[in-house]
């Protein structure tokens, strides 16, 4: 069975590569990377197979596969560098809604309460319109964020 993709490394892609790899700031996932296409290099003898790489390695065969795909169609940076995969969403508390909520935990209680309860929060935040929905576990880590308890 031929392989997809064969990786042959000259000297100074082999270099830069073991550079990466014993670099402390490098991250783990990107070291994986980088001794995943050092075991795949041919140009130094038999490269390992998949499965004995995904042992090595301690990574899926998925992930070697991307790997080495990445090397031989977009190039060795690419294939070295952080790829996030998860698109992050924005935060729902924005500053001055938070400020505005720290303001309000802090202050005085509505009448016929000794003090605030994350629920009553929630509700006065959507009635002051500072938010137009939010749950109480927002508000609970709002809270938790600036080191707050009301209790």
């Amino acid at each position: 069975m031929r392989k997809k993709y064969d990786i042959k490394l000259s000297e100074e892609e082999r270099k830069a590569i073991q550079g990466v790899a014993n670099d402390a700031a490098t991250t783990q996932q990107i070291r994986k990377r980088a001794n995943i296409l050092l075991l795949a290099d041919s140009a130094v003898g038999k490269p390992m197979t998949q499965a004995e790489m995904c042992v090595r390695c301690g990574v899926s065969d998925v992930t070697i596969f991307n790997t080495l795909r990445d090397y031989c169609t977009q190039g060795m940076e690419y294939a070295l560098k952080f790829k996030r995969t998860k698109v992050c969403n924005p935060p729902i508390v924005t500053g001055e809604k938070e400020a505005r909520i720290v303001t309000l935990a802090c202050g005085e209680p509505p009448d016929g309460r000794s003090r605030w309860t994350v629920r009553l929060l929630t509700e006065k935040v959507v009635e002051l319109e500072i938010m137009d929905e939010v749950s109480r576990e927002t508000i609970r880590t709002t809270l938790k964020k600036h080191g707050l308890s009301l209790i």
